[in-house]
């Protein structure tokens, strides 16, 4: 996939020892490329850095996006030509706890990010990182498209709207082709929903919780069961950004700008018929409601509309919501099995192999 555009190329990605980061670092090792990974410590244990053991297959290099200068001084060490930044606070809930902290890693690092970026001669492509949860959620039935408001009621949702906006200064400020005086970065902003899969454990996030209940014998509880959900398997959009920074190398000031990677309406469920068909892929459990009318604000319903990446990328989703449970409660398994001395990575390449011929499949069936 992606005609050998990431081979031997050097590629570095921020926040690879995060749920995302760590399938994305997996995969760009298997498409041949030199893979610099950036971030603090995993949040907990156990995770899928440890897990898959990337730690041995990569150049990791532990680090904060908060320190400008040990960021910029790594990009001048590694001079990478690619740059995917994924290191944030990811959580919603979170952010009611700690909103300086989630203001300050998801707006100013990602500011030293594109610092070091800008400074840096050798990138010619960056895929930066954000959220569904970017737009001013009206909650209505349409999906957001790239060219609506930024918002956030909650400071995690703020600050990924504000994070849009700084990328967005830049990219008309820096990386355009006037700014840049004959250098070529391709610079894009991307958001998705929902990513489930194996290796993800973590904090208030629903899959998550329900795998620790199960895995330990106990009734899953659930905040807020008719809440709405966009869900897709985490390789969906992973393949998404990867498809798209092919594309900025090849045309960077065609393909720059904003894209949304979101399921499609049939993988919209409520979070108590993911539990359910969780429960069922899983081989039993159960679960109950623990709702709570005086909880803090979270979004019941919030839809990407794809058709920019439709349309110019061809990105499609492959997997359908179950063969996404699926293939998450069988990672789990396995490693519940197996124990925590297992190598997760060959699994992990497994279910990349199987989305690479799943879309290998669809591109056969459109010509």
């Amino acid at each position: 996939m992606f005609g050998e555009i990431y081979k031997n190329k050097k590629v570095l990605v921020t926040g690879h020892t995060g749920f995302k980061g760590s399938w994305l670092a997996i995969w760009l090792k298997e498409l041949g490329a030199d893979v610099i990974g950036y971030s603090l410590d995993p949040p907990g244990a156990p995770n899928n850095f440890q897990a898959s053991r990337l730690e041995e297959k990569i150049s990791h290099v532990h680090g904060d996006i908060l320190d400008p200068d040990r960021l910029t001084a790594v990009f001048q060490k590694y001079q990478p030509e690619f740059v995917f930044h994924l290191a944030a606070q990811p959580l919603v809930r979170l952010s009611y706890q700690e909103p300086k902290v989630t203001f300050d890693t998801n707006i100013g690092g990602t500011v030293n990010v594109l610092e070091a970026v800008r400074k840096t001669g050798s990138v010619k492509v960056l895929v930066n990182i954000t959220s569904d949860k970017c737009y001013e959620n009206r909650e209505w039935i349409w999906g957001y498209r790239e060219n609506d408001p930024m918002g956030g009621h909650d400071p995690y949702s703020a600050s990924k709207g504000c994070a849009e906006l700084v990328f967005g200064a830049y990219l008309k400020s820096f990386f355009s082709p006037k700014a840049l005086k004959g250098r070529s970065i391709g610079a894009a902003s991307v958001r998705a929903g929902n990513v489930i899969g194996g290796g993800d454990w973590g904090k208030d996030r629903l899959v998550p919780d329900c795998i620790r209940a199960l895995s330990e014998g106990r009734a899953i509880e659930i905040r807020n069961p008719r809440a709405v959900r966009p869900w897709q398997h985490v390789l969906e959009p992973l393949g998404g950004y990867l498809a798209l920074g092919a594309a900025l190398l090849r045309d960077p000031e065609e393909y720059s700008g904003a894209w949304n990677f979101g399921p499609d309406d049939a993988s919209h469920l409520t979070v108590a018929e993911m539990a359910d068909r969780l429960i069922k892929y899983w081989g039993g459990g159960s679960w109950t409601d623990l709702s709570d009318p005086h909880a803090l604000h979270e979004a019941t319903l919030l839809k990407l509309n794809c058709d920019k990446a439709h349309a110019r990328l061809r990105w499609h989703g492959v997997f359908s919501i179950d063969e996404c449970l699926r293939m998450t409660a069988s990672w789990y398994k396995r490693f519940y099995a197996e124990g925590q001395a297992k190598d997760m990575y060959p699994l992990c390449v497994e279910q990349i192999r199987n989305y690479e011929s799943r879309i290998k499949g669809k591109e056969v069936e459109e010509r």
